[in-house]
């Protein structure tokens, strides 16, 4: 088995600048940290336990099937701070059958991102 010490998701954007405005500014990700320089250069946000990395540049947007999970405290103010900087919501929080409440955005090159909220009641805040 490997022993994994940290992870990351690593995204290659088509355009750093506008992908960095996005998850930087429009989303307000906190900066975990930058390297290198010029347009293509490295910036790594905090995303709850795990990284986003947003590096490099890529003749074409991530592969499709790419999609980013996000879990917030509260999906409706989420949705409102969002609306305010002028991110486009795909699909209004809705609670899904499976009990999560669920609202889709994207970034700058189409990759899906969930914004998700657990419920209270939901078994995934059950400690066994």
């Amino acid at each position: 088995m490997v022993h994994v010490l940290g992870s990351r998701v690593l995204l290659r954007p088509t355009d750093p600048e506008r992908s960095r405005a996005f998850y930087g500014g429009a989303l307000g990700l906190a900066v975990y940290r930058e390297f290198g320089t010029g347009p293509e250069r490295g910036t790594v946000y905090f995303l709850g336990g795990g990284f986003l990395e947003v590096s490099g540049r890529a003749e074409s947007p991530p592969a499709p099937g790419l999609r980013l999970w996000l879990q917030v405290a509260d999906v409706q103010a989420a949705y409102g701070e969002l609306l305010g900087r002028g991110v486009v919501v795909a699909r209004p929080p809705l609670r899904e059958p499976w009990g999560l409440i669920e609202m889709w955005i994207e970034d700058p090159d189409g990759v899906r991102i969930a914004v998700v909220e657990v419920p209270e009641d939901h078994p995934l805040r059950l400690r066994v």
